[in-house]
């Protein structure tokens, strides 16, 4: 990925930079940097991608959920880490989205092994990251970090790839929003219900049912917090109806499908 940049910094104070001209990818980055020192208190929503964040200023991330808190210099958040939020005095961080096709081949350890859950980057890559973290914070522009990101990551890619047939069922799912019967992934890849079931839920993560929730979920979320009614949302993704869409939104989010339209 050539880093070619579109860099601004934000009304409120954050400075937000992204590479551009880029071929489409299934690994995406943006960088983060908080001006003014305002911190971050965030909600966590689950979306069909592995996330990376690596933190490189002096401030440590804290992450709380339920039953348990955490504090991370880096962390590593698979497609359905619960309802979770994440609290820093100040941000400076470059973020890795990647599918989880991608994170298989190049995290060094299977999606499988982060669902439910996030993890610290130090669990993931060992003595690599704290190293990372500091030459992030030693380089001068987001162009410099962004290419190192992406060197770094080209370094650790493994030769090992998901199936042909589990990034065919994913990229089904992605492109329908969700809307996918687990027979229609059968029909596509070859496999019984079994077969599909146990190496798909080994490479991604999640079952092909969890997959195609979690997708329908953040494209409805993507909806309401753009607007649009939850009638309109539910029609627009495929619900049976609106309690359909509020039982997902609440098991996902937390929330209701009415709080998001506020966010």
């Amino acid at each position: 990925m050539r880093p070619i940049m579109s860099e601004h910094e934000l009304d409120d104070g954050w400075e937000l930079a992204r590479p551009t001209g880029a071929a489409a990818t299934d690994v995406v980055m943006e960088g983060f940097r908080d001006r003014v020192s305002a911190g971050c208190d965030l909600r966590i929503f689950p979306r069909p991608e592995v996330t990376v964040v690596i933190q490189f200023g002096d401030c440590r991330l804290s992450v709380e959920g339920p039953d348990q808190q955490f504090t991370f210099d880096g962390l590593v958040a698979g497609l359905d880490p619960g309802v979770r939020r994440v609290h820093a005095a100040r941000v400076e961080c470059v973020e890795v989205r990647m599918s989880p096709i991608a994170a298989y081949r190049l995290l060094g350890v299977a999606p499988a092994a982060l669902s439910g859950a996030m993890i610290g980057l130090d669990e993931v890559w060992g003595p690599a990251a704290p190293l990372l973290r500091e030459q992030l914070a030693e380089t001068a522009t987001w162009a410099e970090r962004f290419a190192l990101t992406s060197r770094f990551l080209t370094l650790r890619e493994s030769t090992r790839t998901a199936d042909p047939e589990v990034a065919a069922a994913w990229d089904r799912i992605v492109a329908g929003n969700g809307g996918v019967r687990v027979r229609e992934l059968t029909e596509l890849t070859g496999w019984s219900r079994k077969r599909l079931w146990s190496r798909f839920t080994d490479q991604v993560g999640v079952t092909p049912k969890r997959a195609a929730m979690l997708t329908r979920f953040r494209h409805a979320f993507d909806l309401l917090t753009t607007g649009h009614s939850p009638a309109n949302a539910a029609v627009a993704c495929g619900y049976s109806d609106q309690s359909h869409l509020h039982r997902d939104v609440s098991a996902f989010a937390g929330v209701t499908p009415g709080a998001l339209t506020t966010l």
